[in-house]
């Protein structure tokens, strides 16, 4: 059985004539000199962002990424179940969700939310794959540090129950409990005595007082 392959022919480009080609260059160019123009003769029009002048006032666009969050509500309760779908499909390994069992109920909940700014691509997946709608990428654009340790902190704000089985317990005293307050830099983090990959382990203080004293310096 003879097999015919049939043979595709590239069409020709065609060319204009050299004058056809010149209008066509100054033409592209005044459609960028109008613009220029006409801010020259608008200043107040120009949308360009004059930072660090504006720092108070700037306010970044909805869809900027830069520092992800966990949403706490107004009794600071979050809504993390510690189902790992964010830690699973994070490409970069930039997020560790640390559970443990409730010590009364005896079912999983979340311990640590560990992020690593240092590693992360800002791709959103995280957020995207939550099914509870507990991450939110914030577009708080300043973040250096003198240290990239920084980086790697805790997003929740407690250990315990999610929002939805808090609400469960009636008595305020008794929701109180099951609600282990957790900081920002304790847990398994560089800062915290603990070397994890890329990272050597540090001392907070001590990295704080660098600080102030390259800040006040």
């Amino acid at each position: 059985m003879e097999i015919k392959f049939k043979t595709l022919v590239a069409p020709e480009i065609k060319r204009g004539c050299l004058m056809g080609n010149m209008f066509n260059a100054l033409g592209s160019l005044w459609k960028g000199m109008k613009i220029t123009i006409y801010y020259l003769t608008h200043p107040s029009t120009v949308v360009t962002q004059q930072y660090p002048e504006n720092r108070e006032t700037l306010k970044m666009m909805d869809r900027f990424r830069a520092q992800l969050t966990m949403a706490h509500d107004e009794n600071g309760h979050h809504t993390c179940t510690a189902c790992g779908i964010c830690d699973q499909n994070c490409p970069n390994g930039s997020i560790n969700v640390v559970d443990r069992k409730n010590p009364i109920t005896g079912k999983k909940e979340l311990d640590r939310y560990i992020w690593r700014m240092d590693s992360c691509t800002f791709c959103n997946i995280c957020v995207q794959v939550c099914p509870f709608g507990t991450l939110e990428m914030k577009g708080n654009f300043e973040a250096s540090v003198y240290d990239r340790r920084l980086f790697v902190y805790t997003l929740n704000k407690y250990a315990g129950p999610d929002q939805k089985n808090l609400l469960k317990i009636e008595n305020l005293d008794d929701r109180k409990k099951q609600m282990e307050s957790r900081d920002i830099f304790g847990g398994p983090v560089p800062l915290s005595g603990q070397s994890i990959a890329g990272l050597e382990a540090g001392v907070f203080d001590q990295l704080r007082k660098t600080e102030e004293a390259a800040t006040n310096g």
